[in-house]
């Protein structure tokens, strides 16, 4: 009997221990999940104030209204009623009481020439480049203007000059005759990372100084035919943010807010900016001479599908891109480039897509040449190809 307790109490002193050390084990769980959570709360990736950064930032963005001459027509104000009937007959259909007739004398003038008239057009927005004034906005914010009103924050307006914009690009680029503004640090977009905070601030529906906040989505997103990679991201992004700055922690421009994918018009979750290396490096050209320079080549290019290679027997790993036509006294014909070909690298760089070859063709300056390796029925051949400038907006 003295042996059993003796068990008893050993087993009870046993299960004792376990519990103490599995509380042990519970608290020291706890504490390293209370660590973990005071860890990220003390970084600043993950619970972030913009307040300082907006108060920062905020002063060099602008707003950016736009205004068209059209030519309006005008009834003489002392137009007889008769001529009024014979107007309202013409051009909408509608027959009116007949009017005494006034006196010969007393006919007016049956029309007056058309006059200008000063109407708005848009709003966007857009960003201080420098101090002495240079703004960058989107092409298509200051497309077809006649004017160009940029408003500061501090309420101060001027009329700006377009220096020069690339619709392919939509990077625009404005000036006005003011100095010691505020302007924006540039950033670096080569460097972003999926899943990192970034804000716009911008004019939405002509609200000025309208500030939303996300994370990146995504890089080097393609939409419609743009040979821009654009950062894609979650940053509520509406009418009139168009041009203004999307910007880091840091508080560093890294895009342009240009575009949204929308079914009703209005921000759905997904909106794209032009990286802000491409835009500054466009800049830096309509700057410099007003407008972009680009090559082309003249072929038509698809991408090469499995059926596509099946067919023509094409068996190397590389993706590749099917030449469909080539234009009559183009570069790509005069140098042999035939229809059939699969062009497989550029500059000894593989090409997997389309826009690739555009990109590359494009930033190559008018007049020099460009390597490409070629495969035709089997073998592989290198082909030295002059680039001429665009004429009109195309691909290569």
């Amino acid at each position: 009997m003295n042996k059993v307790s003796k068990f008893n109490k050993l087993s009870y002193l046993c299960v004792i221990l376990i519990m103490a050390v599995g509380s042990f084990g519970v608290v020291k769980a706890q504490s390293d999940a209370t660590n973990n959570l005071n860890n990220l709360s003390s970084s600043p990736r993950r619970f972030l104030d913009f307040a300082d950064l907006v108060e920062k930032a905020s002063p060099a963005v602008v707003n950016i209204r736009t205004t068209e001459k059209v030519m309006v027509y005008q009834m003489p104000s002392n137009i007889s009623p008769q001529d009024q009937a014979e107007f309202f007959r013409r051009f909408f259909g509608i027959p009116l009481p007949a009017q005494p007739q006034p006196a010969p004398q007393q006919r007016p003038p049956q029309q007056q020439a058309p006059q200008a008239q000063e109407q708005n057009r848009g709003t966007g927005s857009g960003f201080i480049l420098d101090s002495s004034g240079y703004i960058l906005t989107n092409a298509h914010v200051v497309e077809g203007a006649t004017n160009i009103y940029v408003t500061l924050t501090d309420k101060r307006e001027f009329k700006a000059k377009l220096i020069g914009s690339d619709p392919r690009t939509d990077v625009a680029l404005v000036k006005i005759e003011s100095k010691d503004l505020p302007k924006l640090p540039i950033g670096d977009s080569s460097k972003v990372r999926v899943g990192e905070w970034v804000l716009a601030i911008g004019s939405p529906f002509g609200l000025d100084n309208t500030v939303t906040a996300g994370i990146i989505s995504a890089k080097g997103r393609e939409t419609n035919d743009s040979i821009t990679p654009f950062i894609q991201t979650d940053v509520a992004i509406n009418p009139g943010n168009s041009g203004g700055p999307l910007i880091n922690t840091r508080g560093e421009v890294i895009g342009i807010n240009s575009q949204i994918y929308s079914k009703s018009g209005g921000y759905m979750g997904i909106s794209f900016a032009i990286p802000i290396d491409e835009a500054i490096r466009i800049s830096e050209q309509l700057k410099s001479s007003g407008r972009i320079v680009r090559g082309r080549i003249g072929i038509t290019i698809t991408e090469l599908t499995k059926e596509l290679a099946e067919t023509i027997g094409f068996t190397l790993k590389s993706k590749g891109l099917l030449v469909r036509g080539i234009e009559a006294g183009a570069p790509a014909a005069m140098s042999g480039i035939e229809v059939g070909d699969v062009l497989v690298k550029i500059n000894d760089r593989e090409i997997e897509r389309s826009i690739d070859l555009t990109r590359t063709i494009s930033d190559i300056k008018p007049g020099n040449r460009v390597k490409i390796q070629v495969w035709r029925k089997g073998s592989i051949r290198e082909i030295n190809v002059m680039v001429v400038e665009v004429d009109v907006p195309r691909r290569p």
